[in-house]
């Protein structure tokens, strides 16, 4: 019994660490398991019954929004900024672009989403992928840079 109150009181407390990070009010299906870190929180937005486990990477710079039903695997990454490629210009400038992540998608263990990638609705990241293109909907892809594995 006190352990399961113990997890109650913890989810309740990053419920409450989480909604005044982005200003906004927390559903109570939100579930966080520290630690995440994040750049602002200004820019995410979560929908509901979403689960981000610990070691997860939020780079919100450019936005970050998470559909409802949606499943982060541990040391998940989704940066919504990087630098130029031009070495000149590297230094000098950061670029940006928003990541959708669309409803019911479960992204891996590991996986890391860059910056300007929409993730279709009912797709599976694989662990490990990088996601550097959008995602279809009801797509499975996987690997480095991710490709598609299948349709689901």
């Amino acid at each position: 019994m006190a352990d399961r109150w113990h997890r109650v009181r913890i989810l309740t407390v990053c419920a409450a660490a989480w909604g005044a990070l982005t200003g906004q009010v927390v559903d109570d299906t939100f579930r966080l398991v520290p630690p995440v870190r994040v750049d602002h929180g200004v820019n995410l937005r979560v929908g509901r019954n979403v689960f981000i486990n610990h070691g997860c990477t939020l780079s919100d710079i450019g936005g970050i929004e998470i559909g409802d039903d949606v499943l982060l695997a541990p040391n998940v990454s989704l940066l919504s900024s990087g630098h130029p490629i031009e070495p000149f210009e590297r230094t000098r400038r950061v670029t940006a672009a928003p990541i959708v992540v669309g409803r019911n998608v479960w992204i891996g263990a590991g996986a890391t989403i860059l910056q300007g990638v929409t993730i279709g609705a009912d797709s599976v990241v694989a662990a490990g992928a990088v996601v550097a293109r959008d995602v279809p909907p009801a797509t499975l892809v996987g690997g480095v840079p991710a490709r598609t594995i299948r349709s689901l």
